[in-house]
């Protein structure tokens, strides 16, 4: 191996002194200059005496003698454009660290996990990195335009534990019309980033890549506001939201679903049609029982075949404001009703 961890070099096409921190395969080093970490290939760096030897070397050597040129013996050169950055969005990198096992197979030891942002503004971030939806690693920081920041390592064996990568981002510098945070997420599957690693191997490229937006997005657009009045005069009721309960119909303790109790004449109904006629009822005063705060409700659904019942069991099995319910002998109902208890 040429160079060594600690080892102090110079890049190249800058003349920029380092030194290298990590080994990363036997092409690549991780270099830190003026205290920023970044991955360089071996061809762009060299040792801080060779090259000062050859510069020395160029100084020494006795310069030829050049013919005297005259203004209009100089032809015009053409115009070069300037290398400005591109701005291409925000991006996570992951880094592969290469190492060789026992049988001199070149395998992936770890990743090493950026944030870059290839824009020219500033932003606030928080990151959290996941493990089977299990926060494992978490930071809150800043990262500057056109920056690399670099945010922790993952071992390649922990790929196979669903990794997920959360980001909230914000404005350094708020902006009116800009969204005051925007959230994103990448989800790796490891089948995909073992496809993407071969590809990087037979590229010969050095990181894999995931956009997590391009531009900061807009404010959301204010929602469309109703003039009320226009409604009152085609003859709708417009109520004050704080005095909504006086016009709501009064609540139910108990609530009766057989047939009988709800219409007269529902004997040429269908089984399907009756139970969702009792569905429908269940659901309006079990609504009504929401608006009011009631403590408990109780739905009688007589025991048939048991199907009104598990209907409505599934139902309750999916509401956020149901604490508990229960289905069990009572009385005066016997196993025919359930009763709700709310939580708020």
């Amino acid at each position: 191996m040429k160079y060594q961890v600690g080892d102090e070099i110079i890049i190249l096409h800058n003349h920029e002194s380092g030194k290298v921190v990590e080994i990363i395969n036997d092409k690549m080093v991780l270099v830190e200059v003026r205290g920023v970490q970044f991955p360089a290939y071996m061809d762009q760096i060299d040792f801080p005496y060779f090259y000062r030897f050859s510069k020395q070397k160029k100084e020494q050597a006795a310069p030829k003698e050049v013919p005297k040129k005259y203004i209009d013996q100089i032809p015009k050169e053409k115009p070069i454009p300037n290398k400005a950055k591109v701005a291409d969005g925000v991006w996570l990198s992951l880094l592969p660290v290469f190492m060789f096992d026992e049988f001199n197979d070149e395998v992936v030891e770890k990743f090493k996990i950026y944030l870059r942002n290839r824009t020219a503004v500033a932003y606030q971030f928080e990151y959290s990195q996941h493990f089977f939806g299990t926060a494992s690693f978490e930071l809150n920081n800043s990262i500057l335009p056109f920056h690399d920041f670099y945010l922790h390592d993952i071992d390649f064996a922990s790929v196979n534990d669903a990794p997920s990568f959360h980001f909230t981002f914000s404005l350094h510098n708020p902006q009116k019309n800009k969204a005051p945070h925007f959230e994103t997420a990448i989800k790796i599957k490891s089948k995909q980033l073992f496809l993407k690693i071969e590809e990087l191997k037979s590229k010969n490229q050095s990181v894999i890549e995931y956009l997590l937006f391009e531009t900061y997005p807009d404010n959301a657009p204010e929602a469309e506001k109703f003039e009320l009045t226009g409604l009152a005069a085609q003859g709708y009721k417009i109520y004050e939201a704080k005095k909504i309960k006086e016009h709501l119909a009064a609540p139910r303790s108990e609530v009766d679903l057989h047939m009988e109790k709800l219409l007269d004449n529902w004997k040429d109904m269908n089984n399907f049609d009756i139970l969702m006629y009792q569905l429908k009822e269940f659901e309006k005063w079990y609504d009504l029982a929401i608006a009011h705060r009631q403590p408990s409700l109780i739905v009688i659904h007589g025991v048939g075949s048991g199907k009104l019942r598990d209907e409505i069991h599934a139902i309750l099995k999916t509401r956020k404001e149901v604490k508990t319910f229960v289905n069990q002998y009572h009385p005066r109902y016997g196993y025919g009703a359930t009763e709700i208890y709310f939580q708020y």
